[in-house]
């Protein structure tokens, strides 16, 4: 998910993350992870709201959240390093979303995320989703 914020206060975060993922299943968002910035101070209010664990990382290990590095990667193939990106349009931002989210992944045995997505969400609706279920039960 990528979301062009008004401000970089933790209020607007807060009211982006709570609108783009309370619409997600909870057996999908199973924990958050987050560094200590203050943009993140509101961690608490979203972690009770959407009834999801909330990690921290330790300062300065990137590696902690790998996920998130590893897709700023790939953003920044679209939106270079140093580019404002309120010079970007709310259409231009879901265009490079889309573009993220239909790229195959290695990691996902060369499915898209939107593919992946699409099979969690059929299992989800069957009830066959645990606890114990992970990412790497759909991939095959």
């Amino acid at each position: 998910m990528i979301t062009k914020l008004k401000d970089h206060t933790a209020r607007e975060k807060y009211k982006a993350l709570s609108r783009r993922l309370k619409p997600i299943p909870s057996e999908i968002r199973r924990t958050m992870t987050t560094d200590n910035g203050s943009e993140n101070s509101e961690h608490d209010r979203l972690r009770r709201e959407l009834k999801t664990p909330t990690y921290f990382c330790h300062p300065y290990s990137s590696w902690e959240k790998g996920t998130v590095e590893n897709t700023n990667g790939r953003i920044r193939r679209y939106i270079p390093k140093g580019t404002s990106i309120d010079s970007l349009t709310d259409e231009n931002i879901a265009w490079i979303e889309h573009q993220l989210n239909s790229t195959p992944r290695k990691c996902l045995k060369f499915q898209t995320p939107e593919e992946m997505m699409q099979k969690v969400l059929k299992v989800i609706q069957k009830g066959r989703m645990s606890q114990e279920t992970t990412l790497f039960s759909f991939v095959q």
